[in-house]
């Protein structure tokens, strides 16, 4: 996908019996390095590129960054009712963790890949008990980190997948506890996703 990226570079302010009037900008693609030669009239560049990255490299000038967005994002969870929203969609894979546990902090990246991996089939979903101990109570959480994959409500209780491929209200019987390899999570939200007839 080519995306148009217009960036506009203003010279710095020079006095003209200075008798430098001319800058070289390096600006960085994914083929290689451009290299244009700017007056200190120029204050308009167009750059085409693929990526959406213009980087100028000249002394003094601001470097401007158009990012891609990301696919999909881990949604921090404050109250029950994101979880409830979410569960609509397909199923809930929450992360119990605090800011303070290393192995909670060490799972972001991974919980970012699956959340990559599953848009638009599973939601994943994190809560920090320090932000919400509302939530460290309602799922009576002793250590974290603390996992449970939620796929329905039933009687107004949350119905979680287990190990096995079967359903339980208990999710003390469901969860994973401590930081697993990303596996062990796929393997979870897939057994879900196949019981709802989605492909994974």
């Amino acid at each position: 996908m080519i995306m148009l990226a217009a960036v506009v570079f203003t010279a710095g302010c020079t006095d003209e019996s200075q008798g430098n009037s001319t800058d070289i900008q390096a600006v960085q693609e994914n083929n290689g390095t451009v290299e244009t030669t700017a007056s200190e009239q120029t204050n308009l560049q167009e750059v085409q590129e693929e990526n959406g990255i213009v980087k100028a490299n000249e002394s003094g000038q601001n470097t401007t960054s158009q990012e891609t967005p990301e696919e999909s994002n881990v949604l921090e969870v404050t109250s029950l009712e994101q979880i409830n929203a979410s569960l609509e969609q397909g199923p809930v894979l929450v992360k119990i963790g605090s800011k303070h546990c290393g192995p909670c902090q060490a799972m972001k990246p991974m919980l970012k890949e699956l959340a990559t991996e599953y848009s638009g089939k599973a939601t994943i979903a994190s809560i920090d008990i320090t932000e919400s101990p509302d939530l460290e109570a309602y799922f009576d959480i002793g250590y974290v980190p603390d996992t449970s994959l939620v796929v329905g409500i039933k009687d107004g209780d949350y119905v979680y997948m287990q190990e096995n491929g079967t359903v339980t209200k208990d999710r003390f019987s469901a969860r994973i506890q401590g930081q697993m390899e990303k596996e062990v999570y796929e393997n979870r939200i897939n057994l879900a996703l196949l019981q709802e007839g989605k492909s994974t």
